[in-house]
C-alpha cells in the first residue's frame, strides 16, 4: 500500500527506503509505480536535503524579494537573451493569460551558446544567470541547491524506471555532459488588483520531474479526472514531486503528467515556492521507453495546441516563447509567427 499524506491526500514516498533491505525496495518501487501511474503527484521525503541547506535558500530568496525594485529590475529577464533573471510581477503568462506572481528564473551556469549557422534556436536557453550584485550569497545558495537536488531527482529517476521494470539507465545518455537544470524563485504577492486569482494558470510541466518546495502558505492544486482540483499543503521536509509530458509520451501514457495551477493566496499575503525543473540536454532525443507493460499503455494525451517533440530544446525554446512574449520580442522576433 503506499502511504498517503492526511493532509494533502498526496502519496507520500520514502526515497531512503533505496538503501534498504530488498524488501524495502520492493516497497519502494510499489509506491512508486501507484503514484506515477495513477495521479502523477506525490511527495517525496528521505531525500537527504538537509535543513541548513533549505534555509539558505530561503533566506536568500526572502532577501532577494526585499530588495529595491530597482535592484530587482536590474537583473530583469528583458537583459537576458537566455530568459534568464527577473520577471516583474504579472508579465509571465501560462496559456495566453497573466500569472500574478514575480520570479528570478536561474540555471546551471553556462557560457553563452549563440546558435551559429544550421544550429538550431534552443541553443539561445544555454547562457549565464543574473545575479543581484548586492546579495552575493544568493548565488551560492541557488547554484548549490541545483547541485543537490539534480541528485535527488537523478536517483528518483532510475528508482521510477526500475519501478515499473524498466533499465534504470536508460536515459542516462540523455542527460550525459550539459542537463537543462533550471529553478525558478518565486513569489505570489496575494490576488491582483482586479480579483483575478491566477497564480499560475493550468498547465503541465514538458519534461522529466519537477520537484517543488514550497513554504506554510497553500494554493497549489492538482487536477482530477473529473475535472475538479485537489488542494495540496504544504508538508514539511517534504518535496512536491510531478513528473512532466515528455515522460508521458516516452511511455505512451504509462507514466502520468497531471495538469496543476496556483491560486493566489488571499488579500496582501505573499506565498513563496521553488520548482526545480531535471531536464536532459536540450539536444537530446528521447526514445520511447521500453518496459514489460508498454503494450498495457493508455496513450499519451494529445494537445494539438501543444505538439511535443522528441528533441527535448524543441519544447523547452517553445515554452519560453510563449511564456516571456516580452524576452521573445526584444531578442527572438525571428521566431515568432508570421
Amino acid at each position: 500500500m503506499t502511504q498517503q499524506s492526511r493532509s494533502t491526500g498526496l502519496p507520500v514516498i520514502d526515497l531512503s527506503l533505496a538503501d534498504g533491505a530488498p524488501e524495502d525496495r520492493t516497497r519502494l518501487h510499489d509506491a512508486l509505480r501507484a503514484a506515477a501511474t495513477d495521479v502523477g503527484f506525490f511527495q517525496l521525503t528521505g531525500h537527504g536535503v538537509t535543513r541548513a541547506e533549505t534555509t539558505a535558500l530561503t533566506d536568500a530568496m526572502r532577501a532577494f524579494f526585499e530588495l529595491p525594485e530597482a535592484d530587482r529590475l536590474a537583473v530583469s529577464n528583458l537583459n537576458s537573451p537566455h530568459f534568464r533573471g527577473y520577471t516583474r510581477t504579472g508579465d509571465e503568462r501560462t496559456g495566453g493569460s497573466q500569472d500574478w506572481r514575480d520570479q528570478l528564473d536561474i540555471g546551471a551556469e553556462r557560457p553563452p551558446h549563440v546558435p551559429g549557422p544550421g544550429e538550431p534556436p534552443y541553443w539561445w536557453l544555454e547562457g549565464p544567470n543574473q545575479w543581484p550584485a548586492a546579495l552575493p550569497e544568493l548565488r551560492t545558495a541557488a547554484l548549490n541547491w541545483i547541485d543537490r537536488l539534480s541528485a535527488v531527482a537523478d536517483r528518483l529517476l532510475h528508482e521510477l524506471l526500475a519501478s515499473i521494470g524498466a533499465d534504470p539507465d536508460f536515459y542516462d545518455d540523455a542527460f550525459a555532459g550539459h542537463p537543462h537544470l533550471r529553478l525558478k524563485l518565486v513569489r505570489y504577492p496575494g490576488t491582483a488588483p482586479d480579483g483575478a486569482g491566477q497564480g499560475v494558470g493550468t498547465h503541465k510541466d514538458y519534461g522529466f520531474i519537477t520537484l517543488l518546495l514550497q513554504d506554510t502558505v497553500g494554493g497549489l492544486q492538482v487536477a482530477r479526472p473529473d475535472g475538479s482540483f485537489l488542494d495540496v499543503p504544504p508538508m514539511e521536509g517534504a518535496f512536491v514531486v510531478n513528473l512532466g509530458e515528455l515522460l508521458e509520451v516516452a511511455t505512451d501514457g504509462y507514466l502520468k503528467a497531471t495538469s496543476h495551477r496556483v491560486i493566489s493566496p488571499p488579500g496582501a499575503r505573499e506565498r513563496f515556492s521553488v520548482p526545480f525543473f531535471y531536464n536532459p540536454r536540450l539536444d537530446a532525443h528521447i526514445e520511447p521507453l521500453d518496459f514489460p507493460h508498454a503494450h498495457h499503455a493508455p496513450g499519451a494525451t494529445a494537445d494539438p495546441a501543444n505538439p511535443l517533440y522528441a528533441e527535448f530544446g524543441r519544447n523547452e525554446l517553445k515554452g519560453y516563447l510563449r511564456a516571456h512574449p516580452e524576452v521573445t520580442r526584444r531578442h527572438h522576433a525571428e521566431l515568432l509567427p508570421l
